[in-house]
């Protein structure tokens, strides 16, 4: 068999899509925060800008140098918590190596009513309620429950395995994922019998950002297989999940570059707009 390819660049178009009359009506901005330049980062901020134009969403982007000290940054998001007109923002991460070490600080600095990126701890607790009480989760997360919802791949009853517990995509989606009816296992780095857990999967999700770390022999007959890892190689950029062997069992798998990405971007671009609702009915 060959795997049916969930194109992430068709799911994300759909859901942006969807929205351009809400954001139309309503006039969100989102703000974009860099410190430093990573090649990276400059990437993943175009694709977010690409996407605000996609569906008529303001947007700006400040761009920090790399020796910006801590207090700067703080009074940046000072300021953007404080002004009434931006819906939502995000600082991009990484941050510059000075300023790394204080992610979590930069973090609870942000208003939670303008995380677009849903990491703030009142944000990811909410999560935890309920799925009507996801009103700005992850973005990465939420991309992979928009890709397996628009494939129309079921969650409730199903095996979901994991890899990844990072707090920004393994733990929160094991939790969406939870909410969703799923019974769902997270392996990490300690995890002793990885192999035996992931071959019962019915949907395997790897997020580790290590290259063609999940092999065929990983994955049961069938699987639905998710790959959010990600990593530049001398070959490009590669995913997790070892693709053309993989594709030879699973049933239904998404690429890298091409799959999680455009709805991480566009799960974000939505968050933004939610703020915008819930700030507007306050």
């Amino acid at each position: 068999m060959s795997a049916k390819v969930l194109d992430g660049k068709i799911a994300a178009e759909a859901l942006l899509d969807s929205i351009k009359e809400d954001v139309q009506k309503l006039d969100p901005k989102l703000v974009v925060v860099q410190v430093g330049d990573n090649p990276a980062s400059d990437a993943y901020v175009r694709q977010k800008f690409k996407s605000c134009e996609r569906v008529g969403m303001r947007s700006e982007h400040i761009h920090l140098s790399a020796e910006t000290t801590l207090d700067e940054l703080m009074k940046v998001i000072s300021d953007l918590d404080s002004d009434e007109d931006v819906s939502g923002f995000i600082v991009q991460m990484p941050l510059s190596d000075a300023l790394q070490k204080h992610a979590p600080q930069v973090i609870r600095a942000i208003d939670p009513k303008k995380d677009a990126d849903g990491f703030t701890a009142y944000n990811l607790g909410k999560m935890f309620l309920s799925k009507e009480f996801e009103h700005l989760p992850p973005a990465t997360p939420s991309g992979v429950v928009h890709l397996l919802s628009y494939y129309k791949i079921p969650v409730e009853g199903k095996h979901v395995v994991i890899l990844g517990r990072s707090n920004i995509v393994g733990k929160p989606l094991a939790v969406m994922l939870i909410n969703r009816g799923a019974t769902v296992t997270v392996c990490n780095s300690k995890t002793k019998n990885i192999k035996e857990l992931s071959v019962q999967a019915d949907i395997l999700i790897s997020a580790i950002g290590k290259p063609k770390f999940v092999t065929e022999d990983m994955v049961k007959e069938g699987a639905v297989v998710i790959d959010v890892g990600i990593t530049r190689t001398d070959d490009g950029l590669t995913g997790d999940i070892d693709f053309d062997a993989v594709s030879k069992k699973a049933s239904a798998l998404s690429p890298v570059p091409g799959g999680i990405g455009p709805n991480t971007v566009a799960s974000l671009i939505v968050n933004c707009l939610k703020a915008k609702q819930r700030q507007v009915e306050c």
